[in-house]
């Protein structure tokens, strides 16, 4: 494998190829119109415009990017996340141009593409589900027995996508039938597929999920397992390795559950098994993730492994260099992600210019970064910035030194989650390690962020006009 074209964009496109780079493979980026000065861009060996800024007319164009690479005598595709990573079609069509898709084969794409499917190939592995129906349903008298027979609250969800679209809780049966209609248009508009199913409704979960890595030779390990409970619009917002709930023994038994589930589809390369984790701290089965996740750095940190170079050697045919007796955790690791939202403004993206960038440095300091100073926010895209990950010996001393990363990373001309991170990371839910997914709805509202604000605002003014007064308490000596 000599060339590899990044199909994506910002900072995944740059943590691509800054693996390719050591591993002595050359790098090809795509850029839509809007991102031609992208660092990206001008961060890999070659650059193709792919288009023009809205996605649909360039970062998901497969076929183009496809024919891009032939014409470049690509080897390999790494599509990194978002955009056409879990595109089935798209890696089949890769693998008919004899081109390797870093990543799974179209087919596990597809089972684990639609929840329904998954549930249907984990059924014989014995791995926990939550009590609900596996079958798409559209008949509102049925969704009532069914909700009858499991209890309320309920969750309808839609079969296909994520993000939390097509998603309802429903606490009582005469709210059923409008919940319903309401996910199923929202599904057909978000992924053109109105399937919904039933399930029980767990009422205070951990979101749980274990990394997983497998090659072609037969062989799957799991890296341990990513707490990514603290979300905004069932959007993950800060995670961290390991999670402080979990015992060996736990670790042990869904790492274990991980690993049957990539077997399952005859899994390859990179991918996250999902799990809910209720009060009891028994585990259900939520869905696999066929990619590379987000927040992949915080499992890098604490196993000391390179997860983008597993990925190009298994895709490469090589047996996987680690074992499962191999891995370890050592330390703790903590991500934000530093959107372009305001979230004083319930966390609407915050387009505009960078007047101001700067990136935290230090010991223990790693910023997955994909934008610079002067640059414009695209509005086409989704608005992170970066990805900001502290680590240290134990959990303490990572929140500890986000707090003092987030205190120096510094941006003029858009809003960010960074307030929102040092809220969650200075709040004794989180510090305590007691918290669930409804983090943001028990304890954040934008006022406590607005009168922090205002507090550092009124502190500066004071050591400015302190400063003032000594300024005019020095002697000074008049001119002849």
């Amino acid at each position: 494998m000599k060339k590899i074209l990044v199909a994506n964009r910002g900072e995944i496109a740059i943590r691509v190829m800054t693996t390719a780079r050591k591993m002595g493979i050359k790098t090809v980026a795509i850029y839509s119109t809007v991102d031609r000065n992208a660092p990206h861009v001008r961060f890999a060996d070659e650059a193709v415009c792919v288009g023009e800024a809205p996605s649909n007319q360039s970062y998901l164009l497969g076929s183009k990017i496809i024919k891009i690479a032939k014409q470049l005598q690509v080897d390999a595709i790494h599509p990194g996340y978002g955009f056409l990573s879990e595109n089935a079609d798209f890696a089949e069509e890769v693998e008919k141009n004899n081109i390797i898709f870093i990543g799974p084969k179209s087919k596990a794409i597809k089972v684990m593409g639609s929840k329904l499917a998954a549930k249907e190939a984990v059924k014989a592995y014995d791995i926990p589900m939550v009590p609900g129906i596996d079958e798409a349903i559209t008949d509102v008298a049925k969704a009532k027995s069914i909700a009858t027979k499991i209890g309320y609250p309920i969750l309808i969800k839609a079969s296909a996508g994520g993000g939390g679209k097509g998603m309802r809780v429903v606490d009582e049966e005469k709210d059923l039938e409008s919940q319903m209609n309401r996910a199923i248009s929202e599904a057909t508009s978000a992924f053109g597929d109105g399937s919904v199913f039933i399930e029980k409704y767990v009422a205070s979960p951990r979101h749980i999920e274990i990394q997983v890595m497998a090659d072609s030779h037969g062989n799957v390990v799991h890296l341990f397992e990513r707490e990514c409970s603290v979300q905004r619009r069932h959007q993950k917002v800060v995670e961290e390795a390991p999670s402080a709930v979990l015992t060996p023994e736990l670790r042990t038994k869904m790492g274990d559950a991980a690993v049957k589930v990539a077997k399952a589809c005859d899994y390859l390369g990179a991918g996250t098994v999902e799990f809910l984790l209720d009060e009891k701290h028994n585990f259900y089965f939520l869905e696999m993730n066929t990619r590379l996740q987000v927040e992949h750095p915080v499992t890098e940190l604490i196993t000391g492994t390179d997860l983008v170079e597993l990925q190009i050697k298994v895709a490469r045919g090589e047996k996987l260099p680690i074992q499962q007796k191999d891995l370890h955790i050592q330390g703790h690791a903590l991500e934000l992600r530093v959107y372009a939202e305001d979230p004083i403004n319930d966390f609407l993206p915050s387009v505009g210019h960078l007047d101001t960038y700067t990136i935290p440095e230090g010991k223990g300091i790693r910023v997955d970064n994909g934008f610079e100073q002067g640059m414009d926010i695209p509005i086409y895209y989704d608005p992170m910035l970066s990805k900001l990950i502290t680590y240290g010996k134990t959990r303490e001393e990572a929140i500890q030194l986000m707090i003092q990363a987030i205190d120096n990373y510094v941006v003029e001309g858009v809003q960010t989650t960074l307030p929102f991170g040092k809220f969650v990371c200075e709040h004794e839910a989180f510090r305590s390690g007691d918290f669930d997914t409804h983090f943001v709805k028990k304890y954040y509202t934008p006022d406590i962020l607005k009168s922090a604000t205002q507090q550092e605002a009124k502190i500066a003014a004071l050591i400015a006009l302190q400063q003032y007064i000594e300024d005019q308490k020095t002697l000074r000596i008049p001119t002849l």
